[in-house]
């Protein structure tokens, strides 16, 4: 089977944001104009360079590309839309690089965009329900998967808070995130109730945003006078959907031990080479479960390693260093592009407070309603 590996390299070379906040009046054609823009700028690129676009979203309505897009020019590229749930921004990143490592396009726009709309999901239609799916909301699917592994490891809740403890610290550095506030274990733990041993502060806040990505070949940036000083190489890239597990309560941390694991092998790496991850938390208890899943970590041993502060900015490997969905945020269509740019900016050494020491290799990880899982693998050269 043909890999990334096996085709030309592909390279992330512009990243741009616009803040991660709480639902506003601001138009989503501004929240993605302004990403596009910083990404075009950071690249050094101008717009009739882009020869092809993906528009992650989940939540707008049906095709706001070309609305946006032609503020910038119309060009005449082709715009392809991109709905994949929670992983729409990491599936459309996957789909431009591999258009570019097959040598179809040199220059291509990855830009996630999404503001709240009144939409559900399509699994109410499916006519293949659950036996409680009117009792057991993601909050509290994910409460009981918490209690479960509290029994299994031997964690206690204000262990697992530690999570948003320490990705709230991160989120306060970070001028892009929703939440830029450090909070304590008792503000942490004494929050609103959500479900379980959940408060708000553990879990994601709803919001609107948009993150862009420029990817390109060094082909292309060669051809506008661009080298790739500042480019970061895609190494690896899997997508995968759910199958039958052994245990069915568990399928994200399955899928995400699969999927991790072809993205790894492609990319030639293994966890340990990892100095940067960005993981689909949010809920607390996601971190530690996909950190061992994935091999970060000994089934178990999730919590004590956070504890000893193995994946804090300077540790080990800086687990969402950009604040993770609890505190940057998740607007759902541009959260798995920004996890792109957060560790493009890592790798760079350019991310300033949250910059993780000697960056190399980053992993971006997303999971989606379905369920689908995307695992990209971005490395220094």
């Amino acid at each position: 089977m043909t890999t990334l590996k096996d085709l030309r390299p592909a390279y992330v070379a512009g990243i741009g944001f616009h803040r991660y906040q709480f639902i506003s009046d601001t138009p989503y054609v501004e929240l993605g104009l302004t990403a596009v823009r910083g990404a075009l700028a950071d690249a050094g690129l101008p717009w009739p360079a882009v020869e092809s676009a993906y528009v992650a979203k989940a939540l707008l309505p049906m095709a706001p590309g070309r609305p946006m897009l032609r503020h910038l020019g119309a060009t005449g590229l082709p715009i392809v839309h991109v709905e994949d749930a929670s992983a729409s921004g990491s599936a459309a990143f996957r789909h431009a690089v591999m258009e570019v490592a097959s040598g179809l396009a040199d220059i291509v726009l990855v830009i996630g965009v999404d503001k709240p709309m009144p939409v559900g999901r399509a699994e109410s239609l499916a006519r293949i329900g659950g036996l409680a799916d009117d009792a057991i909301a993601p909050f509290t699917h994910f409460a009981l998967l918490a209690d479960a592994y509290a029994a299994r490891s031997g964690a206690k809740v204000e262990d697992i808070a530690l999570v948003a403890l320490k990705n709230h610290r991160n989120g306060a550095k970070n001028p892009f995130a929703q939440h830029q506030k450090e909070r304590t274990l008792d503000e942490i733990l004494n929050g609103k109730k959500i479900a379980g041993g959940f408060t708000s502060l553990q879990c994601t806040p709803v919001g609107e945003g948009a993150a862009a990505v420029i990817v390109a070949s060094e082909e292309g940036l060669k051809r506008h006078g661009l080298g790739l000083d500042r480019a970061i190489r895609v190494a690896g890239s899997a997508g995968r959907s759910q199958r039958v597990y052994d245990d069915a309560t568990r399928y994200d941390a399955m899928l995400t031990q699969e999927t991790a694991a072809i993205a790894l092998r492609e990319a030639g790496l293994s966890p340990s080479d990892i100095d940067v991850a960005e993981l689909h938390d949010a809920f607390t208890v996601e971190e530690v479960e996909y950190l061992e899943a994935m091999g970060f970590a000994p089934e178990g041993q999730a919590v004590p390693m956070l504890k000893e502060g193995a994946f804090d900015i300077g540790g080990r490997c800086a687990v969402s260093p950009s604040g993770g969905l609890i505190s940057m945020g998740h607007p759902i269509g541009p959260t798995g592009v920004g996890q792109i740019g957060e560790i493009t900016r890592q790798l760079r050494g350019e991310a300033g407070p949250r910059q993780q020491p000697g960056a190399r290799h980053g992993l971006a990880h997303m999971v989606g309603v379905g369920a689908v899982c995307y695992v990209h693998l971005l490395s220094r050269d």
